[in-house]
Formats: C-alpha cells, structure tokens, sequence
C-alpha cells in the first residue's frame, strides 16, 4: 500500500472516530435536556398540586388530593413561623413544611406559601397568607401538623389528606415582625420588598434554617390565625 493510501486510510478512521465521540456528546447533552425538562416539569406539576390540595384560608373540614411526579422524594420536615413584638417572640407555630427534591429542582409549601427552586434561584409560587393595613396586621400560619414521605421513580402519585380547623388568636397593639423559617430565604426576602417592607434573615433557632424577618413598621393591632391541616402524605 503506497504512503497515500495508508494516509488516506488513517484519516477514515480518524474521521470515524471523531464523528463517534462527537455523536457521543450529542447524544449525552440530548439526554441532559431530556432530564432537565423531566425535572422542570416535574416540579412544575407538583406545585401546582400543593397549591390545590393545600388551601389553608378557604378549606374547612376534610378534603383530599393527590400529587404526581415521574422521579423524586415528597416529605415532611420541621419549620417554624414566629411572631415578634418589641419585647420578643408572642407567639410560635410549628408549620412545617412539605418538601419535593429530585436531583435538579425542588418546591416547598410552608407556612401556606409555596416556593420554587434551591440556592440563589428562588421564587414563590404562592405567597404567604399574611394581610396588613395601617393599622392592622393579620398573620395566616398554615400549620401542616404532617406525617408520612413517599418517594420512587418512573411515576408516583400519593394522595394528601387534610382535616382543617382554624383558630383566630389576638395579640393586641404594639410593633411586629413575622419570621418565617425556610430553605429558601430569597423568595421571601423578595415578597417583602415587594412590599416595600424591611426584611433580615436570621437564624433564630441555631438549628441551620434561617429564618426570614420581616418588619411591619409602625404601631398595629395583630390577629394570628393558624390552620391546622393535620397532614398525611401518602395516605
């Protein structure tokens, strides 16, 4: 075989090679996207099934749900919401929080709120049932009192049973500020400036979630309302 030949067959064979590795990388960011739209829809749909199976404010009684999703976890774990005067903390409700993660996203519905995202990249779904005027403030506290997780892949669909009740409680006049304990800070950060209102995050427990602080300035009369869900994920 003459040295053309041999160099004609050498670039074949690099040619093969190099449109086997390219195919290759295309056919993994391919599967990239596949899963990411997977994951983003996924997280879309579960959200939107947390927003219609928890209604704290307009449900009474018992009610049931069902959320679905291809791959991932559905959870309970353990959030607080306070309420501060001048003095202190007047009044603490344990909400807990419902919590969907798979690999790439996550939603959350705590304190009847519901968050999308992790990290830096954060927004809500739906806000916090917390109403203020000049001279009022009310604070809704969705409080999950939950139990049960599920978890799976190629497709879970969990049902969520919920027994409401709601309990209005007085805290009389003087300065508040709500904190909400989160994973995702920055959401909430953004609904109070939103709201131009003032907003810190702190940790307030020492337990690793912080919590965010927002300031109602100026002297209201304050009502806390807490929704009791009595919650069972994957009953």
């Amino acid at each position: 075989m003459t040295d053309r030949a041999q160099s004609h067959v050498v670039g074949v064979v690099l040619l093969l090679g190099l449109t086997a590795i390219a195919m290759g990388g295309l056919t993994a960011t391919i599967g990239t996207i596949v899963d990411d739209q997977t994951a983003s829809a996924d997280a879309t749909r579960v959200a939107d099934d947390l927003d219609t199976a928890l209604r704290p404010v307009e449900t009474t009684g018992h009610r049931s749900a069902t959320v679905s999703f291809a791959d991932g976890t559905l959870g309970v774990e353990d959030r607080e919401l306070r309420v501060l005067d001048t003095s202190g903390v007047v009044a603490t409700v344990e909400t807990d929080a419902v919590v969907f993660e798979n690999e790439q996203r996550r939603v959350g519905a705590v304190a009847g709120a519901i968050t999308r995202g992790r990290d830096d990249n954060t927004w809500l779904r739906a806000t916090p049932p917390i109403t203020s005027g000049p001279d009022v403030l009310v604070v809704g506290a969705q409080r999950l009192n939950g139990s049960g997780s599920v978890g799976g892949t190629g497709g879970v669909t969990t049902t969520l049973r919920t027994n409401v009740t709601h309990d209005r409680r007085a805290l009389g006049s003087g300065e508040y500020r709500v904190a909400i304990e989160t994973a995702t800070p920055g959401a909430f950060e953004r609904f109070a400036r939103d709201r131009g209102l003032d907003a810190t995050v702190r940790d307030l427990d020492g337990d690793g979630v912080p919590s965010v602080v927002i300031e109602y300035e100026g002297t209201r009369t304050a009502y806390l309302v807490v929704h009791d869900m009595r919650l069972e994920v994957g009953a």
